[in-house]
């Protein structure tokens, strides 16, 4: 029997540990899905423009990430015009790939959780 938090792993099955909250709020979601496809980094306009965001609500969720060690913040001039340039580190990117199996399980057990409810209604088993 596997367990999870001391319990057995059918108790909290739908826990879901993994999905980690700095990760998990929608932009900074976006960021870093941005991010990770782009792996020589995105400045600071093309991410706003990706991830639809304001300039005032991308330095926000920046900050969060670059505080969690997850992103790098370059300043600089490209140009003569200050650039900000944002890349995904090794770290954010290993935790990036946590949560997304954590995701996947999530989707799985829905899938699952779906297709067993509407088995159950074709035999005509109510659900409770």
């Amino acid at each position: 029997m596997i367990v999870r938090n001391g319990k057995p792993r059918g108790m909290c099955r739908f826990a879901y540990d993994g999905l980690d909250r700095v990760i998990h709020e929608r932009a900074r979601l976006s960021v870093l899905t941005s991010l990770v496809t782009h792996p020589r980094g995105l400045t600071f306009v093309d991410l706003k423009q990706l991830c639809a965001l304001t300039d005032g609500n991308l330095s926000r969720h920046l900050q969060v990430l670059e505080q969690a060690k997850l992103v790098t913040i370059a300043k600089g001039l490209e140009n003569g015009r200050p650039q900000t340039l944002c890349r995904i580190t090794a770290a954010g990117r290993r935790r990036y790939t946590d949560y997304l199996a954590v995701l996947e399980q999530v989707v799985i057990d829905a899938a699952t959780g779906l297709k067993e409810s509407r088995a159950l209604r074709l035999r005509g088993v109510t659900e409770t």
